[in-house]
């Protein structure tokens, strides 16, 4: 099979390649593809036949190929070299925006587009790399070897694990990745340091260990790998975290009997929660998952002197129906039944543009009743990280909300994912995360 195969694309396709976009939807092809394998490399060209770059196709996603190369017909061993110094320039850049400290030590390697390298992302937990391989193009032996080899080359101690995304799997048909790390060099020095022939294949000398514990802002998290969403954690948040404990610290609330109070809604693992208990009497974590919950305790277990100091509460409810439910129970009773902060950070109500409309409902409805819960002087935290929801759009709707609220909202900061997710430009799903922080009248 040759290296490259050449894929027609519409005008209004070519026109957003050439603007600085990645991806070709599937409507966008002009030619057939019924000889183009899974993963293959491809040379782009606009209705003219005037060639545009190479992308990897996939044939089963809605994004049919993603641009890795402005040069055409590339061969796959171009591609796994330029893969290998993409990877280095993404270490070096994080090793400037998230070096590893003793407060910080977990943060995204790799951010796929946001770094060049569409379908891959890979984050650290401490010792431990997540990788998640996204596309038919990625999904393959010999970039996991690429991978494996340039990050044994720059960071000890580590032990890399290949987790994939569940949903992605399914719409990119991809095969489940082998059991046990990809590789690992945790117990040896760097001069000792081997890879096995094949990357998919143990090491005799590695361990199976797939926990660890990090640090996020001088704050403990257990990690496990076979555990929670997307990677494990959210690492996107930790410059947020931080912000919304300064905001409630900075925010002049009164100090009512019993101390500041905190509700973080779809809470996961706890870490808004944790990070206002350094400044809250009592905190309250809500999630419809029991399991993250479990975790989000287990965290608060890692860091007895946030216990010692504010009360910590977890409760399993679902986000709509709890914030209903104070909403109803707090009218005509007055301030003592409201909160100084309310977190709001759901998963993705758009997933994808059709969905957009009813996630704005979603979005106006969580905020109205936040609004209506803050005493006079409040802080709300409310996220959006849903990439179709921009953030115009979504601040609309957050004014929306104030506005049947009837609260004046002063909007203090707005925020984005940690520096080491870096946005493209001219690739506006990679500013897929807000989070406005605002103090409510």
């Amino acid at each position: 099979m040759p290296d490259s195969s050449t894929l027609r694309i519409t005008r209004r396709a070519a026109d957003r390649i050439r603007a600085g976009h990645l991806w070709v939807y599937r409507t966008d092809i002009e030619s057939p593809t019924g000889e183009l394998a899974p993963g293959c490399l491809v040379t782009l060209t606009d209705s003219r036949r005037v060639p545009l770059g190479s992308a990897l196709y996939s044939t089963a996603s809605q994004i049919a190929a993603r641009l890795v190369s402005r040069t055409p017909g590339i061969p796959r061993e171009q591609y796994l070299a330029d893969l290998h110094s993409r990877i280095e320039a993404a270490l070096a850049l994080r090793h400037e925006l998230a070096p590893m400290t003793a407060e910080n030590d977990a943060h995204r390697l790799v951010f796929s587009e946001g770094d060049n390298l569409p379908g891959i992302v890979l984050d650290r937990y401490n010792d431990l790399a997540v990788l998640q391989l996204l596309t038919q193009g990625t999904a393959q032996d010999d970039v996991r070897k690429v991978l494996v080899e340039t990050l044994s080359q720059h960071i000890a101690p580590l032990t890399i694990w290949e987790r994939p995304d569940p949903r992605i799997r399914e719409l990119e048909h991809l095969a489940a990745p082998s059991a046990g790390p990809l590789y690992t060099n945790f117990h040896l020095d760097r001069s000792e340091t081997a890879l096995s022939s094949s990357v998919v294949e143990r090491p005799a000398f590695a361990v199976d260990s797939a926990t660890t514990t990090f640090t996020l802002n001088g704050l403990r998290f257990h990690y496990d790998v076979n555990a929670g969403q997307k990677t494990g954690a959210f690492l996107d948040q930790r410059l947020n975290y931080a912000a919304a404990a300064r905001a409630v610290a900075g925010s002049g609330r009164t100090q009512r009997a019993g101390g500041l109070r905190a509700l973080d809604i779809c809470t996961y693992h706890g870490g808004f929660a944790l990070h206002l208990a350094q400044v809250c009497a009592r905190v309250t974590g809500v999630d419809s998952s029991r399991s993250a919950l479990e975790a989000a305790d287990r965290n608060l277990l890692l860091n007895p002197e946030l216990s010692a100091r504010s009360e910590v509460d977890w409760i399993e409810a679902d986000a709509f129906d709890y914030l209903r439910h104070l909403d109803d129970a707090a009218k005509g009773k007055g301030d003592a039944n409201l909160w100084d902060c309310i977190v709001l950070d759901p998963p993705a109500f758009a997933k994808s543009a059709r969905a957009a409309a009813a996630a704005a409902r979603g979005y106006k409805e969580l905020n109205l009743r936040a609004l209506r819960l803050l005493a006079p002087g409040g802080t709300l935290v409310t996220c959006s990280c849903s990439h179709h929801v921009s953030l115009a759009d979504f601040t609309a709707i957050v004014t929306a909300a104030a506005a049947d609220a009837g609260r004046r909202v002063q909007l203090l900061e707005t925020r984005a994912a940690a520096p080491d997710h870096p946005e493209v430009l001219t690739l506006p799903e990679t500013r897929y995360l807000k989070c406005l922080l605002c103090r409510v009248e």
